[in-house]
């Protein structure tokens, strides 16, 4: 993408089935549950939901949709995997996160490919039931909103996203869901509440690649309050994808193996930790992060985000091979954990353009 490597099979990384099932799928799981009761404290107290930076109209529609149940696509969790350790978790990416097509559909064919070549043992396997859920879940939420049609979008320029939405569109056709794809740029505002499409048709579900926290500042964002239209991912995940969700984690289960210290600005005299990373409650792809040691910034990346307050982590590095630092992505999908996907980059950050690296099962 943009001239540079994306996609690599240069090399590929290689688990046991335990270091599968014990390291990341059922500590995947734990923390997801984890994610969830936090989602249950912050929608009940004003106090956590001002903390979370969410703006106080739309706390009673998240109240709604999470009292309801109202039922999510996918998320993924960003997860530092170290041999003989227990894996960190880094962030809960719950919103809009990318690389769904590489890790549910490319690393498959590229095993396929692999073995069929006679590359690969015959005996390998993937740690991969991305595509099929989403296919499954997708037809649940159709069910669960009675729509007939599942609208699709993202921004104008943005190749990433758009093959993302496209691959989404795939497994809903897979899904025999009737779907249309419409850019967030051209969605429209009826006066009937509704959202529409270009041809005006009124949107009845939507799954758009596009952040909870953008919606929320734009000029017609109030209008989803009383709008009939319905999102996947719903409401609720505006608090799941929120970097606040670190520190409170920590607060509700202190020094558990799978969670790095984590602290609110106004709390960083408690930290005791000479290394953290600072992160603002609404970056993505590695945006504003900085790497402090000692009070120094030792590394940091640009972008748009900070202005709503930042939290620290305590730093934990990724694991290198040569120059790579690699981070796993633990994919959920209808709360299950789905597979993982693994990526490299020669900065201790990982960010949009990370290299993507497949991975087997031996």
């Amino acid at each position: 993408m943009y001239g540079q490597p994306y996609w690599d099979e240069s090399a590929y990384y290689q688990f046991t089935l335990q270091q599968i099932e014990q390291q990341v799928e059922d500590p995947t799981e734990e923390l997801h549950q984890m994610c969830l009761q936090a989602v249950d404290k912050v929608v009940r107290d004003d106090y956590w939901l001002q903390k979370f930076k969410i703006p106080e109209p739309f706390w009673q529609s998240i109240a709604d949709a999470w009292r309801d149940k109202t039922p999510s696509l996918y998320s993924r969790l960003d997860l530092v995997f170290h041999k003989d350790k227990p894996v960190k978790l880094l962030e809960n990416n719950a919103d809009t996160p990318t690389s769904l097509y590489e890790s549910g559909f490319w690393q498959w064919l590229w095993l396929e490919d692999m073995v069929n070549a006679g590359k690969i043992s015959k005996a390998a396997d993937q740690y991969n039931s991305l595509q099929e859920k989403l296919i499954a879940q997708l037809k649940t939420i159709q069910n669960w909103y009675k729509a007939e049609t599942i609208h699709f979008a993202c921004c104008k320029d943005t190749d990433e996203d758009r093959g993302t939405v496209q691959y989404l569109q795939d497994c809903a056709s897979a899904s025999d869901i009737n779907n249309k794809f419409v850019f967030i740029e051209d969605i429209g505002l009826a006066d009937t509440g509704y959202f529409t499409d270009l041809e005006d048709n009124a949107i009845a579900l939507m799954f758009k690649l596009y952040p909870w926290e953008f919606m929320m500042q734009e000029e017609f964002g109030t209008a989803i309050i009383e709008s009939p239209t319905q999102w996947i991912e719903p409401m609720w995940k505006a608090v799941l994808s929120n970097k606040a969700l670190l520190p409170l984690l920590w607060r509700m289960f202190p020094n558990h193996p799978n969670l790095l210290p984590a602290w609110f600005e106004e709390d960083l005299a408690k930290a005791d930790e000479n290394k953290l990373v600072k992160k603002p409650l609404f970056s993505r792809e590695g945006a504003n992060i900085s790497v402090i040691e000692n009070g120094n910034v030792r590394h940091t990346v640009d972008g748009p985000y900070g202005k709503e307050g930042y939290i620290y982590q305590a730093w934990y590095p990724l694991p290198q091979f040569g120059d790579n630092h690699t981070l796993i992505g633990s994919w959920l999908v209808d709360d299950k954990p789905a597979g993982i996907s693994i990526r490299e980059d020669t900065q201790p950050i990982t960010q949009d353009l990370s290299r993507y690296l497949p991975h087997i099962i031996l």
